[in-house]
């Protein structure tokens, strides 16, 4: 497994931006051939998709209530994932994690997930 640590969440406005990031360590140089995904959980709610992106960055795949407004990439190189906000509204409040999944498998390894709060 690897361990993931999310940064970069905060308050921001209805419309403003923020870009989370997500540091893998212990991952043995092996950051790429783990496939990436972003999770948020609201208050109440269950964890909820976000997207995610191949080992290669390559290929993205987003829900439908963050596409096109939230972009996920990644560096292999400084074994690290991005989420990148705009347009935010109410209801992305939620916390965000980020997940690894090792090649055929489910997600296995998480992070401890980074507050979002969008104030209206």
């Amino acid at each position: 497994q690897v361990q993931l640590v999310e940064s970069g969440g905060g308050l921001v406005q209805t419309g403003g931006s923020l870009r989370l990031s997500c540091a893998a360590s212990d991952a043995g140089g092996t950051f790429s051939r783990y496939r990436m995904g972003w999770f948020r959980q609201a208050p109440g709610k269950d964890r909820d998709f976000v997207g995610s992106i191949s080992r290669s960055g390559g290929s993205t795949s987003y829900a439908s209530s963050v596409k096109g407004r939230f972009t996920i990439s990644r560096d292999n190189a400084k074994n690290t994932v991005y989420l990148q906000m705009d347009s935010l509204k109410f209801e992305d409040t939620a916390v965000y994690y980020c997940a690894a999944a090792e090649p055929g498998q489910a997600y296995g390894s998480w992070g401890q997930g980074t507050q979002v709060t969008v104030s209206s």
